[in-house]
Formats: structure tokens, sequence, C-alpha cells
């Protein structure tokens, strides 16, 4: 099985009111192993990167000057990408400016992302997770999951201190 752990970097949050990419990075692996066949591209957003936005990323306008813009570099990125399970934390973020950098093609071969590769959230898989993690737990150390007046769970309160806290099925 062929996966790709992948993000971008953006000029800002949403695609609709004008932000672009800047950055795209994935990391392929085959039978979870790292091949080291990795794609890794800056890109000109055609745009000003806010002041805003370079203090998360430290990405300026003067280093994307001379970058490719997206039409320039989508085949190889596409190309990359096809077929692989694509692993991305929060993926619906990095998937709408995908799509929205895909829409925006005079001539869009591609479609979207989706009609490529099958796409895993890892951050909703992250919290889906913990949340079994913990429901597990609490079901195997018989737990109450009563709260107090002020809201507060009292489990922690009523799990017997010989009890190693790190028990996860």
């Amino acid at each position: 099985m062929r996966q790709i752990l992948l993000d971008t970097e953006t000029t800002g949050f949403d695609p609709k009111t004008g932000d672009r990419i800047i950055e795209i990075g994935a990391v392929e692996l085959v039978k979870r192993k790292l091949t080291h066949n990795n794609y890794h591209q800056y890109i000109q957003p055609e745009r000003d990167v806010p002041q805003d936005a370079i203090d998360v990323h430290g990405i300026t306008n003067e280093f994307l000057k001379d970058k490719p813009v997206f039409a320039q570099v989508v085949d190889d990125f596409m190309n990359f990408v096809a077929g692989a399970e694509l692993i991305i934390h929060n993926a619906p973020f990095d998937v709408g400016f995908i799509n929205h950098e895909l829409s925006m093609l005079p001539d869009n071969k591609w479609g979207t992302i989706e009609a490529h590769c099958q796409i895993t959230d890892s951050l909703k898989m992250a919290r889906k997770a913990t949340l079994d993690n913990v429901t597990r737990w609490m079901r195997f150390a018989n737990v109450s999951t009563s709260t107090t007046p002020t809201g507060h769970c009292t489990a922690p309160y009523s799990t017997p201190k010989s009890w190693p806290m790190s028990i996860w099925p």
C-alpha cells in the first residue's frame, strides 16, 4: 500500500477569500516504510503573503517571488500523489485548498484530489483514538463518569491509587 503524508502552507485560512497555497510537502511510504521518494515545492501565490501568516511559517514574499505558480507544478504534484492514500492532519483544510487551486486552473484536467487519492484525516483519527481509549479504560476500570456540581469529571478521583493510570487496552 502506498501512503503519502502531506502538508501545505498557505497565505491564510480560507481559499474562498483569496488565500492560496505557498508550499506543498509530501513524504511517501510503501508498506509503512519511508521510500525517500518525496515531493516538495514552494509556490508563488500570485498575491502577497500577510505578515501574520509569515509570522506562523516564515515564508516571505521576497522568498516566493521567483517560485513557480500552481499551474506550473500541478501535473508533477498530481502525478506524484495519484493512486495513493493521502494522510493529512486536518485534511479538510489542505484538501479544500488543493481543490480550490485545481478549480482555478483554466484547463483543469484533474478535477478534484479525491478523484485520484483516498484521503485520511489524521486529526480525526487522533481524536477518535483518544476518545475510544479513554472510554475503553473507563469501562475496564469500572470508573464512574459522574461530575461534580461545578461540572468537573470525578473519574480520576474515583480510581484507586493502586491502579496504573496508563492502562490502555
